[in-house]
């Protein structure tokens, strides 16, 4: 698999690989260090972006094979993802070096600048996988259904990067604070319903008390691998009629989980409405994968 990727994208292989290095040097920094930056330890947010930094940074570069009718451009991409994604871990860890936030951070001019250039870094990084995202769409593939689980699975996690946009609103307490001129700590946040810091997910730091919007970009992020996985998984049997049921699945979970968020509702205690909107969803998942099953295991052919 390195040599795989090494062969597509040196600089994201290199990328990723100084990921995992990093991400040890996180896991030293939850042991000695014992701070705590927004209620969670000072370390456990770069320990977050660093390992899945490697792993976005490591399928990129794997998925590039499959852009064969864009060799080069993809040269050019791999080498602006890589450096976009050190930048961003590289404030992280800085900032948690300093004891401070690295997200929505407008305390200080250093913290304004440092915020603005991750900003800006965020967005290139939206448009350049939208534009993975339509080269699929555009590149044939020999195995229909491969290609669909591809693009599917590329397009779900665009949507749910670009879901992070919401979360660099202003907040309630923030819009309040503006309309009487005075100067927030922070713009946007990660919870709904209450300012960032309180008791959190053990490992992930999602709000236990109140809506979090990290849940539904997680899951809509990592679509790239999970709907890909789920048709390898599948390959004897698959369907292009799998993928799409899979990929509309994924997608209807990721929604569901941003409406519960945006709502202001904690993931550990979903409403009566909450439940029976995944109830619905689960059922509406199995009735479609039903026929969809039994076709494939039928014909073993792409329908």
């Amino acid at each position: 698999m390195i040599s795989l990727i090494w062969k597509q994208s040196q600089v994201l292989t290199v990328t990723a690989g100084a990921m995992v290095v990093n991400f040890l040097f996180t896991l030293l920094g939850l042991l000695l260090d014992p701070r705590v930056i927004g209620g969670m330890p000072a370390w456990l947010k770069p320990a977050k972006f660093a390992i899945s930094t490697a792993i976005f940074a490591a399928s990129i570069a794997w998925l590039f094979q499959y852009l064969p009718n864009f060799a080069k451009t993809t040269r050019w991409v791999g080498r602006a993802l890589a450096a976009i994604l050190i930048i961003e871990v590289a404030i992280i860890d800085l900032q948690a070096a300093r004891g401070t936030t690295s997200h929505f951070n407008i305390s200080t001019l250093e913290n304004s600048v440092l915020w603005g250039i991750m900003g800006v870094s965020i967005a290139i990084l939206l448009v350049l996988t939208l534009w993975i995202a339509i080269a699929l769409f555009r590149q044939p593939f020999q195995d229909s259904t491969w290609g669909w689980a591809l693009r599917l699975g590329m397009l779900v996690s665009v949507l749910g990067s670009a879901s992070g946009g919401l979360m660099t609103t202003p907040t309630s307490e923030q819009r309040v604070q503006m309309t009487r001129h005075e100067s927030p700590m922070a713009v946007g946040g990660h919870t709904v319903g209450a300012p960032d810091g309180g008791p959190g997910v053990a490992g992930v730091g999602w709000s236990k008390q109140h809506g979090d919007l990290r849940i539904a970009h997680f899951l809509g992020l990592h679509a790239l691998q999970v709907i890909p996985f789920l048709a390898w998984w599948r390959r004897k049997t698959r369907t292009n009629r799998f993928v799409f049921v899979t990929a509309a699945s994924y997608f209807g979970l990721f929604l569901i989980l941003l409406w519960q968020a945006l709502r202001g509702e904690s993931i550990e205690q979903p409403s009566s409405l909450t439940l029976v909107v995944l109830g619905v969803w689960c059922a509406a998942t199995v009735v479609a994968l039903i026929p969809v099953e039994r076709r494939g295991l039928q014909y073993g052919v792409s329908a």
